[in-house]
């Protein structure tokens, strides 16, 4: 009976200590983080465009802070320049005039804290999604929902395409990159499950066409944001860069990327 008392005694001091661990990370200067996506939803006229630009935190903070008070500009390749300005103090800086047009080559400036970040990019075209398939018996217990989303590649052209696919289900989108190196000309599919979808949920497909370069940068980031890495004896993840770059200081490199697609939307209600 002493013997159990104990026992209970042990466990009940060690359950009921809390030690507060503050942990010492490294810090590092605040960079300029560039999300330019500029996207041309089909059958729109793409006019009304924002990018945004915001600035690295510590890992433990929970707001991002904007990129305040910088001038951003996109010109094209006939010199047709787009401003875009600052919605208050959002970091998000819009133009409602911007033409979008297949195969034209941008390039993005921002003037930032004294100094000029520039990257270049051509907006690239995607073909529509033909339809969407559903399956019922998915997944490894075969009662997941799973959707594929069809589309038909056009012969003997090179294309990448950037796959996004958003529910009410899950918190985050499920982002996916394809190329069609050994599917080219042939009608193939981007995927799609999650294990809390149901019946009359509504998923928004979207499938962007994208330039080689942001295929490598998104399938590199993906790998890396993987639920299968991060083992023991993984390579540590590496910092990707993207496409612009800092022409006052490169060693002060900007995060993120300036990308221009043509985008097909398809609401697809879960049956």
């Amino acid at each position: 009976m002493k013997r159990l008392f104990a026992i209970v005694l042990f466990v009940s001091f060690f359950t009921n200590c809390e030690d507060v661990i503050d942990v010492d990370l490294n810090t590092a200067e605040p960079r300029l983080v560039i999300d330019a996506s500029i996207n041309w939803f089909k059958n729109t006229a793409g006019n009304e465009q924002n990018i945004r630009l915001s600035l690295t935190a510590p890992f433990f903070d929970e707001t991002v802070p904007p990129a305040n008070g910088a001038t951003v500009q996109i010109t094209d390749s006939n010199n047709n320049s787009y401003d875009f300005v600052e919605d208050g103090l959002t970091g998000i800086y819009r133009n409602n005039s911007f033409v979008p047009i297949i195969d034209e080559t941008y390039t993005l400036t921002v003037v930032y804290e004294g100094e000029t970040y520039s990257g270049t990019e051509t907006l690239k075209s995607v073909v529509p999604i033909d339809f969407v398939e559903q399956e019922n018996e998915g997944g490894f217990s075969g009662e997941d929902i799973e959707l594929k989303a069809f589309y038909t590649d056009p012969a003997n052209v090179e294309n990448y395409y950037f796959f996004e696919f958003i529910s009410d289900v899950a918190v985050v989108p499920s982002l996916d990159v394809y190329e069609d190196r050994f599917t080219d000309g042939n009608q193939i599919f981007g995927f799609y499950t999650e294990e809390d979808l149901e019946s009359g949920d509504i998923v928004t497909i979207r499938n962007y066409g994208i330039s080689e370069r942001f295929y490598e940068f998104m399938f590199i980031l993906l790998q890396q944001g993987g639920e299968d890495d991060g083992g023991p004896f993984e390579t540590q993840p590496a910092t990707v860069r993207g496409n612009c770059i800092n022409t006052t200081n490169p060693d002060n490199f900007p995060f993120g990327y300036f990308r221009l697609s043509e985008v097909d939307e398809f609401i697809y209600t879960v049956e």
